[in-house]
């Protein structure tokens, strides 16, 4: 027996596909809600990674900033504690300045100078005196100048006054006091 089909298979075939082209686009709409479900997961976590490695990073830089302020407390001490042993140190090496001074004077004023005064402000000494003409003021300068212990001689003022009753001349000169110790001659330790 022969069997004819009078339905319209066309329009069957058509609802097949139509159906079909549903449930594969309602497929790939779940697949597509899927896959972005899991990338806006995976994006969460990632947000919530870097949060928590920010606050660990934080803290750590709480931990370091103590430790920076710690660390300029102790600069601060150091260099206070610099500062009182150069000051230690400078009393150590200006405590034979008098000294070398004196002696230094005694040894640079030629014969015809009389010191009246000497003053000393930290390196600079002022000295006043009288000496007999201005020649022994001059000798005076240069001793002074090629002293080790003494450099910078400057003359401030040279006055004729009667003193005695003899015809003197009275001067105010300044100069500055080294610190370095003098050249050691050879053969010397």
């Amino acid at each position: 027996m022969i069997l004819i089909n009078l339905l319209p298979h066309r329009e069957v075939a058509r609802k097949r596909r139509r159906e079909a082209f549903q449930a594969t686009m309602f497929a790939s709409f779940l697949v597509g809600l899927l896959i972005a479900g899991l990338i806006y997961w995976w994006f969460q976590m990632m947000i919530e990674q870097q949060q928590a490695r920010n606050g660990f990073l934080q803290s750590e830089i709480k931990v370091l900033e103590s430790q920076i302020k710690e660390i300029a407390g102790i600069e601060e001490e150091i260099a206070s504690l610099r500062a009182r042993q150069k000051a230690v140190e400078d009393l150590q090496a200006d405590r034979n300045l008098p000294v070398h001074l004196l002696s230094e004077l005694v040894n640079q004023v030629p014969e015809g100078v009389y010191l009246k005064s000497l003053k000393q402000d930290g390196a600079k000494v002022n000295i006043t005196g009288y000496a007999q003409s201005n020649a022994r003021v001059s000798a005076l300068m240069r001793n002074l100048e090629a002293s080790p212990w003494l450099e910078n001689p400057q003359l401030i003022e040279v006055k004729s006054v009667v003193l005695n009753g003899r015809r003197s001349n009275e001067f105010a000169m300044n100069f500055m006091l080294t610190r370095t110790q003098p050249p050691v001659g050879k053969g010397k330790k």
